[in-house]
Order: structure tokens, then C-alpha cells, then sequence
């Protein structure tokens, strides 16, 4: 089958590679219909990871299931479906209290298993023409009729990931009706978070940024477009909110997180957090902080560290929640929302490739050039 396969440092290729099959009896095989280019796969493409060359990317995935194994009994040949992007067995301590980010059984040893992801397992990813689901009748999603549409699979896709990691992110933060909210990042997290606090009747959500095609997705669904290029985001929040600061704040970058120089600052999205945020206030981190980047130009972060405000954060009794997002919390709702009419995520969707074109995309997107806001692969195309 054909498959985007990483070689090393923004080297990929599509090539054929091994068959994807059932290994399992509780296994299911995918024909993958849709799979999109996610932010958290250029770490891995850019070389701040231990990828190893070989290996499938693709860790947003869906399709039609082409095959079973003898152990499922809920999922049916002919199922559209929708992968998280983290995998679970659905038995373990942790996928029973819900925590399926966490699952102590897909990958021995680690805490969380995922599709054509660094550090998280041998599972190869789905941006390829088939893709195997362990624990299939736990994993896969089932979703309605027409999402055999073609158009319709760019909503359905993003359950796979960043509709749910966006809503995770205000989730951690504790957003809630009312409440004003500062997003930092105006990526596809961000957007969907701000969708996220958006559907939770939020008062005033702001993204800040200084990418200007996305600040305007932003603001095509009510939200405030801040551009920190034009001022100190910090001080641009303090005005929105009468010097009070955010009631909640969600941090959709991770360490990667450059200024409108184009200069690397892995601190810069949390410590302004730390300063948008009002006193008690609450902060979701979902953008990705890695415990080791070798190839990181910070020396603490070469550590997993950065030079953190704890000063500011502990006097004004501010809370945190991190880390990745438990999608079958969530995806199932997510889903009704799409298919009832009240969210349609997207509206973010710059770019539709045939998966041939993948390395294309990849450029693209990586370079963060106008316009390519979220790549949507197309196997079949």
C-alpha cells in the first residue's frame, strides 16, 4: 500500500510499504478515506524527535472498516468510522476512569499509546491507504451515513484529534458559561478551541497571534483577533477585560512557540499566560512540551525545561491542568454536535491533497506559508 513514510529530517516520501492487516482477533483494518496533516506531526517532521526513519506518519485518521477480526462484535465491515488519535484497550485503570490518553496496555512501560507518533509506540500511522485499529470495538467510532460524503469527512476527520484536544484544552482550563477566555495560538488547536468555548457560551473569547489568514478564521466564529505583532498580547488582553485579565486561558502551541520575529521562545505562550490570566484563574495546556528536544536552540529546553514565572503564577493563585487530550471523552458528543448542525470544525480546512502530494502539503504547512491553515490527505483521491 501507499504510505507517507519519514526518512529523516523534512524528508518524507510516499511509498509502498507492507500491507496493513489484521495481526489481532480484536483488530480492525481501515480503508482510510481521510487523514489530516496535524502541527504535532512537524515536530517529528522537522527533527525534534526520536522518530525513527521507516516509520508511517498520520495520527488524524478515518474511513470505511474494510475487515474485522473474529473478536469484534460491535464494529461491522462497511462502518464509517473515526480513529482517536491516541489508542486505547478500553480495560486498563486508566481508560475505565476515562483517561484513554494514559492506557497502561497498548504500549508496555509508557503511559499512552498513539498512531505514527514519536515515543509512543511501534504502531505505524494512517496516512496511508489502510490503517490497522487495535481494539477496534473500543477505538473505532461509528459515525452516520453521510459520512460517506466526501465534503462531510472534512468536519468528521477532526474528531480524530483537534476538535477534541481543542475542547480539552477548555476543559483543563474550566471554561464555563460567561467566562471570558484567552487562547494562545491560532493554529488548529487554537481555532478549535475557540469553537470549543465558543459552543460553551463563552462572553468574550480571544486568540492571540500573528498570522494573520488565521486571526481571521478566528474571527469568522465571533472571536477577538489579537495581534501580537501590533503590541504586547499581555497588555491587549488587559484592555479587552477592563485590567482584569482572563478568566480562563488555554495555551495551543507547545514549545515550539516562536515570536512575531520569527525567534523561538519555548516559555513565551506560558509566562504570558501567567500575565493574562486574572488572579485565580485557570490555564489548559495542550500544546505539546516535550520532556527532552535535543535539537532545540534553548538550553533548558534541550531539557524539557523552560524558565517558567512561578512567581506570578503562585501569587495569584492560578490553576493548571496539562497534557494530551482523552478524545473518547469527548468524541462521541462531538460527533452529535457535527451531525445535529452545531459545529462544523471545517471551516478551517485550507488545503485537500490527494496523498501523493503529501510531501507538498508538509512544505507548506511547515513553513506556515499564508493560507495553509489544515491539510486534509486524501488516500483515494
Amino acid at each position: 500500500m501507499k504510505a507517507v513514510v519519514y526518512e529523516g529530517p523534512r524528508n518524507i516520501k510516499v511509498k509502498d510499504v507492507a500491507d496493513a492487516k489484521i495481526e489481532k482477533p480484536t483488530d480492525v483494518l481501515v480503508r482510510i478515506t481521510a487523514t489530516n496533516i496535524c502541527g504535532s506531526d512537524l515536530h517529528m517532521y522537522e527533527g525534534r524527535t526520536d522518530m525513527e526513519p521507516g516509520r508511517v506518519l498520520g495520527h488524524e485518521n478515518m474511513g470505511e472498516v474494510a475487515e474485522v477480526g473474529a473478536a469484534v462484535d460491535r464494529i461491522k465491515k462497511g462502518d464509517m468510522v473515526c480513529l482517536p488519535f491516541n489508542i486505547g484497550c478500553g480495560f486498563c485503570r486508566n481508560c475505565e476512569a476515562g483517561l484513554t490518553a494514559f492506557c497502561l496496555t497498548c504500549f508496555p512501560g509508557m503511559a499512552g499509546a498513539a498512531y505514527g507518533f514519536a515515543g509512543m509506540g511501534p504502531f505505524n500511522g494512517g496516512q496511508a491507504e489502510y490503517l490497522r485499529v487495535p481494539y477496534g470495538d473500543f477505538n473505532c467510532l461509528r459515525l452516520p451515513p453521510e459520512a460517506k460524503d466526501p465534503e462531510k469527512q472534512l468536519d468528521y476527520v477532526m474528531l480524530s484529534d483537534i476538535f477534541p484536544t481543542g475542547w480539552h484544552a477548555t476543559e483543563l482550563a474550566g471554561v464555563a458559561p460567561g467566562d471570558s477566555v484567552v487562547i494562545y495560538g491560532a493554529g488548529p488547536v487554537g481555532l478549535m478551541a475557540a469553537l470549543s468555548a465558543t459552543l460553551k457560551s463563552a462572553r468574550q473569547v480571544m486568540v492571540v497571534d500573528h498570522h494573520q489568514d488565521r486571526l481571521k478564521l478566528a474571527e469568522k466564529i465571533g472571536a477577538i483577533a489579537i495581534d501580537e505583532s501590533k503590541g504586547s498580547p499581555v497588555d491587549q488582553v488587559m484592555k479587552l477585560t477592563g485590567g482584569q485579565g482572563a478568566d480562563k486561558g488555554c495555551e495551543c502551541v507547545g514549545y515550539q512557540c516562536h515570536d512575531p520575529q520569527e525567534h523561538e521562545h519555548p516559555n513565551l505562550t506560558m509566562n504570558n499566560l501567567v500575565r493574562s490570566v486574572k488572579f485565580t484563574g485557570g490555564i489548559g495546556v495542550v500544546g505539546i512540551f516535550l520532556p527532552k528536544d535535543p535539537n532545540s536552540p534553548d538550553e533548558l529546553e534541550k531539557k524539557g525545561e523552560i524558565a517558567f514565572d512561578m512567581g506570578w503564577f503562585w501569587f495569584k493563585g492560578q490553576h493548571v491542568g496539562t497534557g494530551q487530550a482523552n478524545v473518547k471523552r469527548y468524541n462521541r458528543q462531538l460527533r452529535d454536535l457535527i451531525t445535529a448542525g452545531k459545529a462544523k470544525p471545517s471551516w478551517i480546512v485550507s488545503h485537500k491533497l490527494p496523498l501523493s502530494e503529501a510531501a507538498e502539503g508538509y512544505k507548506h504547512f511547515d513553513a506556515r506559508d499564508k493560507g495553509w491553515t489544515k491539510v486534509v490527505l486524501r488516500p483515494a483521491a
